[in-house]
């Protein structure tokens, strides 16, 4: 059991890293640039934070369902990922949306990241832990 959690944890990470890449890099970077004042620079990012939270989030996530969701299926991996997905999305995305000036387009571009993501890593433990 250890082992499949440590590998869902390594594929969630895996994963997370390349969406967040095609994400960020590819499909909202237009919005980045418009609005350079609300953004760190590249270079003052806080490299170690960012992955204590990664981190945090999956070791999170791969709990409640190892711990919580039962009967253990894909079918439950998805919907699980899916509502925790969307209430990360919608935290982030529109939470932000709320108290930043940032452009409603990147709200909803967050909104959908954390939908996607929460999907891809329930399909993820839904597979590999039974």
């Amino acid at each position: 059991m250890l082992g499949q959690l440590l590998l869902s944890s390594v594929l969630i990470l895996v994963a997370w890293t390349v969406l967040d890449l095609l994400l960020h890099r590819l499909l909202l970077q237009p919005l980045y640039t418009q609005n350079p004042s609300l953004w760190r620079p590249f270079d003052q990012l806080n490299v170690v934070l960012i992955y204590v939270a990664t981190f945090t989030l999956i070791a999170v996530f791969v709990a409640i369902y190892s711990l919580f969701i039962s009967p253990k299926s894909f079918g439950t991996g998805m919907s699980f990922g899916a509502c925790l997905g969307l209430a990360l999305g919608v935290a982030s995305g529109l939470g932000t949306y709320i108290h930043m000036p940032i452009p409603r387009a990147l709200a909803w571009g967050w909104l959908f990241g954390g939908c996607l993501r929460g999907i891809t890593a329930g399909a993820i433990l839904g597979t590999l832990i039974s």
